[in-house]
């Protein structure tokens, strides 16, 4: 594997012709764009933002980065680019596990999917080579069948599965790609994307490669440094005492529920009280830990293997409780039952959905109800036995659940109420409450594939996980500091690392990592600067695509409704202080790229 000429090897599938061209990237978009998240979008930007993300003329980018599957720490993940079904905008989706790390031991950089197939197909993927395989047996069956079909077929050896389950193949617009690990590309609905072209899955079959690099002395030192940043007892990553290795991502939910940032029943209050114990990380560890699996090349371990011992689903052992999904199906729904949250997560695994987004999907549909909006089926809050059988429906678009299968915006649009609604450009709010971390709101707002935690995860600093002695209820400097969060998780994500690296790493440990093994002078100031375009990259196409001026909002609950619960008390979040702010430090026009600053950046 020579990472030195990564972006020499990427596959190009014509489904609906059925062949598969292998060529190298555009050598300028590599070196402008790096890899995973932002030469997908690279990608996918050529093909054109006007198009229809659900028709065979979408792209469906699968990208590693330049890191992806080397002996570098972290850097087990790839991306998923497409234009997004649920959103219209362009988005990425990374996922962890082996997937990614074996498509580039396979002999390929990336796969770029176009077309539809005629008939559902399975993409095998060995020495280089991608073949188009019949999966008729595999359509309507869901992603722990199908991965389990296809070990049987391949053996479970040095092989990875991803695929997509009911949800995809029905079209739900928050549909989900999931591998063996339960590792999904979750948001943004490229699992529907999938479904549109009947491709049901990606088989690879690879064993592990070593890297040949451009400096093999320099890459050597810079594998220590950044190793030894992560180990350090000082950071959260450490995997001797971080709270991501003891509790796994979970760690956060007691934390957020103090400082009244645990959004809950859809954000009508923003702490879930002692409630917030029974679902954390560590009453999970405490109780129901059975393991700790790692991806590719981590020491970390945050994944957490639970089996529920008691209750209708004792006797379920699933991959992870992980904090976010915890929060949508537990918290925000106003469940407190840990037993049934392990369930609806292994059920948006299996299903092949988005759980933070179906979460925001159910009590959307439980605040209709509170409020008598419904006119007819309803949902009750914490109604956990009720939350299940509906999920299972969601994967058949059966009755209310056809509408559920759209997303929370469009949920809200159908009872009348799009106010309730906790989106932004169309995509449903993670597990933070802007009112108690404002700048998670600013983040919000501002993401280019609609809201999200990850664009630029500013709660690291407001919450301490970074010492940075920040004010979470303070909103002024938010904006500049969102910047520099956006920018430094464009760069990762493209390399493509996992974000948790963010934790203990910074910009000359990354540019370190990637000058070794490309063999380019590689700066901080390089890092940011690539990261900066490639977020521009995205704004660009988003605004190419109707996303204009005025688009960059969030829910009028977080801005007019002051928290009433716990540390933010009294606080609403001052999005347009903070708007004017960001777009200074982005030298952007109400959300829109004047074409100086693409010029500038040399985007296009």
């Amino acid at each position: 594997m020579d990472l030195a000429k990564f972006g020499e090897r990427i596959a190009h599938i014509d489904l609906s012709a059925r062949t598969c061209e292998v060529r190298p990237a555009p050598p300028e978009w590599v070196q402008r764009y790096i890899g995973g998240r932002g030469l997908g979008v690279r990608y996918v930007l050529e093909n054109g933002p006007g198009v229809d993300p659900l028709s065979p003329e979408n792209l469906l980018c699968f990208m590693n980065g330049p890191l992806s599957g080397s002996e570098v720490t972290m850097s087990g993940r790839w991306a998923c680019v497409t234009k997004s079904p649920l959103t219209g905008t362009v988005t990425d989706s990374h996922q962890g596990g082996w997937t990614g790390a074996r498509v580039r031991w396979a002999g390929l950089d990336g796969l770029v999917f176009s077309g539809r197939a005629d008939a559902p197909v399975y993409a095998f993927i060995e020495d280089g080579r991608v073949e188009l395989r019949d999966a008729s047996d595999l359509w309507g069956k869901d992603v722990h069948e199908t991965v389990a079909r296809l070990q049987e077929r391949y053996g479970e050896k040095d092989v990875s599965v991803c695929a997509i389950g009911r949800g995809g193949e029905t079209l739900s617009r928050y549909a989900a790609w999931v591998n063996e690990d339960d590792r999904a590309f979750g948001r943004g609905g490229t699992g529907a994307v999938g479904g549109s072209k009947n491709l049901k899955a990606l088989v690879i079959r690879a064993s592990r490669q070593r890297s040949e690099v451009a400096d093999a002395a320099a890459w050597q030192q810079a594998r220590k440094n950044a190793l030894d940043a992560v180990r350090d007892e000082a950071h959260i990553t450490s995997p001797k005492k971080g709270g991501l290795s003891v509790y796994g991502t979970n760690v956060l939910m007691n934390i957020t529920n103090t400082i009244g940032a645990l959004g809950t029943r859809n954000s009508q209050v923003t702490a879930f009280g002692e409630d917030a114990e029974k679902i954390g990380g560590e009453y999970v560890t405490d109780n129901l830990l059975t393991g700790n699996p790692t991806c590719h090349a981590c020491p970390v371990g945050c994944k957490k293997e639970v089996e529920i011992k008691e209750g209708p689903y004792a006797g379920l052992k699933m991959e992870s409780v992980e904090y976010e999904s915890a929060w949508a199906l537990g918290a925000n729904c106003g469940n407190p039952d840990i037993g049934s949250i392990a369930k609806l997560i292994d059920q948006c695994n299996d299903i092949g959905v988005d759980p933070i987004e179906l979460g925001n999907v159910l009590s959307t549909f439980m605040e209709a109800s509170q409020k008598g909006w419904t006119n007819g089926e309803r949902l009750d809050w914490g109604d956990a036995a009720a939350m299940v059988a509906l999920t299972e429906r969601i994967a058949t678009r059966d009755g209310v659940a056809d509408v559920l299968a759209e997303g929370a915006a469009r949920v809200a649009e159908h009872f009348g109420h799009p106010e309730i609604g906790m989106t932004c450009k169309g995509q449903a709010i993670p597990a933070y409450d802007p009112r108690g971390l404002k700048g998670m709101g600013l983040g919000y707002a501002t993401s280019n594939r609609g809201a999200c935690h990850l664009r630029g995860y500013t709660a690291a600093a407001e919450l301490g996980v970074l010492d940075m002695g920040l004010d979470p209820l303070e909103w002024r400097g938010k904006g500049e500091l969102l910047k520099v969060f956006q920018d430094m998780a464009a760069f990762s994500d493209s390399l493509d690392l996992c974000k948790f690296s963010a934790f203990a790493q910074n910009a000359e440990l990354y540019a370190e990592q990637y000058a070794a093994s490309s063999g380019q002078p590689f700066t901080m100031d390089d890092v940011m600067e690539a990261g900066e375009r490639i977020y521009n990259l995205e704004r660009h196409f988003n605004n190419l695509a109707g996303f204009g001026e005025g688009s960059d909002t969030l829910p009028q609950r977080f801005v007019d409704e002051a928290s009433t619960e716990g540390g933010s008390k009294g606080h609403v979040a001052e999005l347009d202080q903070m708007l004017a702010e960001y777009y200074a430090a982005r030298e952007w026009s109400d959300g829109v790229v004047p074409q100086a600053k693409l010029d500038a950046l040399g985007v296009v």
